[in-house]
Order: structure tokens, then sequence, then C-alpha cells
């Protein structure tokens, strides 16, 4: 099933702009960076942001006219209120691992004060529902992420209509990216059949804004997190490869810690969360000068029970996390030191990620020839876009799927849609399909041999402007349920 988390972490991008010089540009993460609904490249935070001209071929652009947003907040895309999903589609590396950020600025772009409710999708999984409401009431943008792997040669960003979406409102989006990630970076989590959900990314005691790329070469945002533990700075440098999951080095610049003999406890992230399973990073360092006595131990507490036992930090630095920890509601970390350490405990950085199972995708051979019926049509619908059977709700138009042990096509009705273009031979591959309906519409060409459909009980292809041929005998033409 898949696992909603009602709102994440909100930055502030309002800020005025006019009087600042634009940096210079330097060179992006790898990766994507889209400024949705741009008809031109924009350059921000020293990074430039590609128009999304080729990544969608489906909604509309509008800007909205203030000056004290950011550039990438100035235009969107927004997608028109009905059945079916948009997509944004990205050429990548199959099995390549990625971090995806989308990013919602409504600007009452649509004449409205409160932002649609939508669902946001990724590949064939429901990552979430978007709720944007609250950060537009205080001048917020929000942001998501999700990190996955590529299960094909493309990435399939998504939004759809849901339950809680009104009648015409539009969904819409203000920035996409998607960074490469380097594959050692969580892997002990199973990408195959679970994706990471960002809760907190966070830098304890930190002063200033938000550490991100070029400081984090994959333009991870850790946020700032301070409360009235007593804080700490480096003495010691550290190399980040050392660190499991390679956090950068500036969030060991500072610390949360306590007096020695004492608890260091956190009440962190700094909200609730839903009852679920969670990964959960966190990197400690002992910012005293390196020296034979730079080293403490102490036990790790989260939510009452044992993270880690006696842990030991020394300057080097360690990680330790938890692939799978069980969390819900106000989360409490306690630091607890051993009774023998002349100092007390410290602790410089966490993530927590929210499990997210996966849905799975359509069977690849049914895929690949939805996708070829699709280049071989003109006009194809709209929102034939993403994965043809899943999100379930969110099918491709005319499709219906049976979602099994594998998720096949069992039904193609595209009746009465005056499609232009032709049938492939590939239509043959759809071995599951029970009706096929092409009834009405502008075909031409020959009919390929459909004989493989051995589950096919209805098949209509009249009143199409040309004549059919078919391409070789078949065996069965029409027969109605029996």
């Amino acid at each position: 099933m898949p696992i909603i988390l009602l709102w994440l972490l909100s930055i502030l991008f309002v800020s005025p702009i006019a009087s600042q010089p634009s940096p210079s540009p330097s060179p992006s993460p790898h990766g994507y960076l889209i400024n949705c609904g741009s008809k031109i490249d924009v350059e921000q935070d020293g990074l430039t942001y590609l128009r999304d001209e080729g990544y969608t071929t489906t909604g509309n652009i509008t800007t909205i006219k203030r000056k004290d947003i950011l550039p990438i907040l100035t235009t969107l895309r927004y997608f028109p209120y009905g059945p079916g999903k948009h997509c944004y589609e990205l050429p990548v590396i199959k099995g390549g691992k990625f971090l995806i950020r989308t990013t919602y600025f409504y600007g009452g772009f649509d004449g409205g004060n409160e932002p649609p409710l939508f669902d946001q999708i990724i590949d064939g999984t429901t990552w979430t529902k978007v709720n944007t409401t609250e950060d537009y009431k205080n001048g917020l943008s929000s942001y998501y992420e999700i990190i996955v792997i590529a299960n094909a040669k493309t990435l399939d960003v998504c939004l759809a209509s849901n339950e809680n979406t009104k009648a015409k409102a539009s969904s819409f989006i203000s920035s996409l990216e998607v960074m490469n990630l380097d594959p050692s970076l969580y892997n002990s989590t199973d990408f195959s059949k679970y994706g990471l959900i960002t809760i907190a990314r966070t830098n304890f005691a930190a002063e200033g804004g938000i550490i991100r790329f070029p400081d984090d070469p994959f333009n991870r945002y850790w946020q700032p997190f301070n409360d009235k533990n007593p804080t700490v700075q480096a003495h010691t440098k550290i190399t980040s490869s050392e660190f499991w999951n390679k956090p950068p080095t500036n969030v060991f610049h500072s610390g949360s810690t306590m007096s020695r003999g004492k608890n260091l406890t956190l009440h962190w992230p700094p909200f609730s969360l839903p009852s679920n399973r969670y990964y959960v990073a966190l990197y400690f360092q002992d910012n005293r000068n390196t020296s034979p006595y730079s080293w403490r131990v102490f036990t790790v507490l989260i939510g009452g029970k044992t993270f880690y036992q006696d842990l030991n930090v020394s300057t080097k630095g360690v990680t330790v996390y938890g692939t799978q920890w069980p969390l819900s509601g106000e989360t409490e970390i306690i630091l607890s030191p051993r009774s023998d350490m002349p100092v007390g405990p410290t602790i410089n950085a966490g993530e927590i990620y929210q499990i997210l199972p996966l849905a799975g995708t359509t069977h690849g051979r049914d895929a690949m020839a939805l996708q070829i019926l699709k280049e071989s049509l003109k006009n194809p619908p709209d929102d034939w876009n993403g994965d043809p059977c899943l999100p379930k709700g969110h099918p491709w138009f005319g499709i219906r799927c049976y979602e099994g042990d594998q998720v096949r096509v069992i039904s193609l009705n595209l009746t009465g849609l005056s499609l232009i273009g032709t049938l492939p031979k590939e239509m043959a591959r759809l071995t599951a399909l029970k009706e096929l309906k092409l009834s009405i519409n502008k075909l031409t060409g020959p009919i390929p041999d459909l004989s493989p459909l051995k589950a096919l009980e209805i098949l209509l292809f009249e009143m199409n402007v040309s004549p059919f041929k078919w391409s070789s005998p078949i065996f069965f033409f029409i027969q109605q349920n029996q």
C-alpha cells in the first residue's frame, strides 16, 4: 500500500532579490535541474535551471508576476483537472540511483486563494499527496524528496488528481530536480522494493542557512537545527568520504553536546511522524584536537529503545544507521554517556527517511507494446505518460489492467477518439488482452497478426476511415462473451 506523507519540511524561498547581483554560474550537480513552465534557462544560486520543453508534452505554462520571489518560482506548469496523470519523462541510466526533488509555489496562478491538492507519482508508485496550503499561507514554497533507482531507461515523475482535488482545480509544479547519487549511498536499502521519502536532513547546532551544492555534491539540503542544548565547534578537519552516505564536511563544523555525565536529549525531527518504519542515519565526530584522549563513548537511544550500544566517537568521526526503525508521533533521541567518560556526548548531523514500498511496474512486454503503439499514433491520448497501469487508480486512458503476480493489460478501449496512425506488429505482445476496441477512429494500414492473443474475447475495428487489411490470416475475428 502506498505510504502517504501529508507534508514535509519547507524552505523559505521568498526574499528580496531585485538589488542583489546574480552569482556567476558554476558547474551543476550531475542530473537535471528543470524550471517548470519557463521558456528560457534561468540562473539561480550559481546553478542553471533548464526550461522544461522536451521533458513533458502536456499542460499549460504561466508566470507569477511578483518581484519578491526567487527566479525558479516565477513560472510553473499546470495540468487541467480530470482523470489520468501528467508526467515528466527523463532519460536516465537504468539501475542508477537518484534523488528527486519537486518544488511548489502556488502564487494564486489560477485566481484562487488556496492551493489545489493532488497526488505525486514516481514511475508506478504514488509517492505522496501534495498539500502546500499551510506553507503558502506563511509565504513559503514547499519541496518534497524521494530516493529511488531507475528500473528503465526513463524516470517518470507525474502529477494526478485525487479524491481531495476540487473540481476544476489544476495540479501544478514549479521546479523538478533529479540528481545522480553515488551507488554507495544508502545502499543498505533494497531499492528494488523500496524508495526513501525524505523526512529530515539536519545539521545540528548550525548557524546560517541550508548546506547544499557545491558543499554537498549531490545537492542534498541540510537544514539547520537549534535547540537549548549547548553547542561545540570543531577543531579537527575530516574527510567526508570516510563517512557512510558521504555527508558534506560542513555539517561537522558544529554540533550539539551536553556536560560530563549528563544525557543529551533531542526532540527531532520537530514534528509528529506517522506510524511507520524509517531509515535513520546519525553522524558524529569528537570536536576536540586530536590526542590519545579525543574520544567519547555513549549509547544512542531512539524512542526509548537502544539504537547503538557504547558508540565510540573519535576525531575521525563515525556513522550509525538503522534501515527499518519503527517510529511514531514525537521522536526523542537520547545520547547517554558511559559513566567513566570525562566529556559528554555530541552529535553533528542526522537523516530520517520514510520507507516507501514500491508498487512495481506494468509487465515489461505490455508496457513496451503500448509505448510503440503510442509512437505510431499522431494524436495519442494526452495522459499516455508514465506507467500504463500503475499506480492503481491512475492507468492510461482506455486501459484496464489485472494486478496479480504480474500487472497485465486486459482491455484496450480507444473507441471514438479520432486516432490517426497505424497499428504496430507489437500489438501481438499484449497476450493478456480480453478486449480490443478501436472503432470510430482514423486508423489505416494493415492489421497485424493478432493470433498470439489467445485470451481475446472482443475485437472491434469497424468505422475507421480507410478499411483495414489483415497482414496475415488469423483464426478468429469477433468472439462475443459467452
